[in-house]
């Protein structure tokens, strides 16, 4: 009868990781750490009707805080000129604590260069819409910028000089 057969299953070798061996991530908080608007040719820059080009300047840091935990923050500075004058510039920083652990050190850099600003990025763009409306501007909506190829370009060029 079925019933009376046993089925054994094949037991699986366990190899126990202790809570404080595996890698973990977190963003812990996030927020504003500095602000900049300037529209130092206001008012007459608002009677220009060209269009305006727009320079778009990033940079990201990260420094160690305590154990396991590390503050990233993403700068991005946007200049916009119309006919030579300086129209607006936002420059902002927007900063997370992560909980970054038992991440091997060859990863790490790349956590902090490419996982850390693609989570911080969203809330930086749509910050500087708003400051660029504030302004008495068109709102600016940053395209998406892929931090993995400018981590990679980083690394190239740091490699081609090495060499």
């Amino acid at each position: 009868m079925a019933a009376d057969k046993k089925t054994t299953k094949p037991k699986k070798a366990k190899t126990k990781v202790g809570q404080d061996q595996q890698p973990g991530f977190a963003l812990e908080k996030l927020y504003l750490k500095d602000v900049s608007v300037e529209v130092p040719n206001a008012p007459e820059i608002f009677t220009n009707r060209e269009a305006p080009k727009i320079g778009i300047e990033l940079n990201n840091e990260t420094k160690p805080l305590a154990d396991g935990y590390y503050e990233v923050s993403l700068q991005i500075t946007v200049t916009s000129k119309i006919a030579n004058q300086t129209a607006f510039v936002v420059d902002l920083v927007q900063a997370g604590i992560f909980t970054i652990k038992n991440i091997p050190d060859d990863g790490m850099e790349a956590v902090t260069s490419i996982t850390c600003p693609n989570i911080l990025f969203p809330y930086a763009r749509e910050a500087i819409a708003n400051f660029t409306v504030k302004a008495g501007f068109n709102p600016v909506q940053l395209q998406p910028i892929n931090f993995e190829a400018l981590y990679m370009q980083e690394k190239q060029k740091q490699d081609s000089k090495k060499s």
